[in-house]
């Protein structure tokens, strides 16, 4: 059986939770296993509600008030109990902040194997390799588990699925995990919901982003990326080194060591394309690339490519949109 648990984004699916579920049913269905998909700790019966439609062969609900705020202890403890229940082959989950914080320690209780970050799954017969990068995303290597284990713990980075190829379908059947919390259980207390200030923003649930790389050449230009980016309805994104000037805050900035999107239309504008960006944005639906250097790394991956001087091209465009 492969398991796959869902996480809460204000009260609806998280979007790497949804691209969890394409990865499970895809598995499931190159192992000839059955899914199961559990709606734990926040907002557990809405998360159900949204996942009817999925198709599974259970959709699990476990409820408590002990979790009805995400404790790391808390979590930890009822995904052990379930595993420890259930027994399924493997257990999946979308690589966020959250999973990063208490999918580890779930390894640690059970002794289990945990492959985190994954990129990509092939095949070798019925054996499963999974792809994560080593090396600053310079390399990758393949990562088999040992068939001994009863259970693997993975995650899944953002954009290895693609939730458009969720199947439909609704479970064929649901169930309710009976939770057993205690005081003693919970033994801290988390923090709100990460963000990377008060003002930050979650650029994973972005559907438009126009994103700035060091082609903009000056902070006094990028007011003009975010006309466009505003004409567009889109967020303002960037590669690190505008970051590492200054420019704009580290919230912003997609990478490996930034947020990984995947919107339906990045827009790159000045960026050369540097393997450590590109892993962050790989997975984006479409991709419109601005760059004056015909030989970008960037056109590479995109789907329209415009070579050119974007300090002309950026503020026509923007009055354009705008009428």
């Amino acid at each position: 059986m492969i398991l796959v648990v869902l996480e809460n984004q204000r009260g609806n699916i998280h979007a790497f939770s949804r691209e969890a579920v394409a990865a499970g049913q895809s598995l499931a269905s190159k192992l000839g296993m059955e899914l199961s998909i559990l709606c734990m700790g926040e907002n557990a019966s809405s998360l159900k509600e949204q996942a009817s439609e999925y198709k599974a062969k259970d959709l699990i609900l476990a409820e408590h008030d002990m979790i009805n705020t995400y404790s790391a202890d808390g979590y930890s403890k009822v995904l052990s109990d379930v595993i420890t229940d259930l027994s399924p082959q493997y257990v999946i989950m979308g690589h966020s902040y959250m999973v990063r914080d208490f999918l580890p320690r779930v390894s640690a209780k059970l002794n289990l194997p945990f492959v985190s970050d994954i990129i990509s799954v092939t095949y070798d017969g019925d054996t499963p390799a999974f792809a994560r990068q080593v090396f600053n995303a310079k390399l990758a290597t393949n990562i088999e588990s040992d068939a001994s284990n009863n259970t693997t713990l993975l995650s899944f980075q953002s954009a290895a699925f693609s939730s458009d190829d969720i199947e439909l379908g609704g479970s064929d059947a649901a169930s309710v995990f009976e939770v057993n919390l205690n005081n003693e259980d919970i033994k801290s207390i988390s923090e709100p919901e990460f963000q990377e200030s008060s003002s930050g923003v979650d650029l994973t649930t972005a559907d438009l982003i126009v994103s700035v790389g060091r082609g903009i050449e000056s902070e006094d230009n990028i007011p003009m990326v975010e006309s466009l980016a505003e004409a567009m309805g889109a967020e303002i994104a960037s590669s690190r080194p505008v970051v590492d000037m200054g420019w704009l805050p580290s919230y912003r900035q997609i990478g490996s060591s930034g947020q990984a999107v995947s919107p339906k239309l990045y827009f790159s504008v000045g960026i050369s394309g540097a393997i450590q960006h590109v892993v962050g944005m790989k997975g984006s639906k479409n991709i419109i690339a601005i760059n004056k250097d015909e030989e970008a790394p960037i056109f590479e991956i995109a789907d329209y490519a415009v070579i050119g001087d974007l300090m002309e091209i950026v503020p026509k465009l923007t009055e354009e949109l705008k009428k």
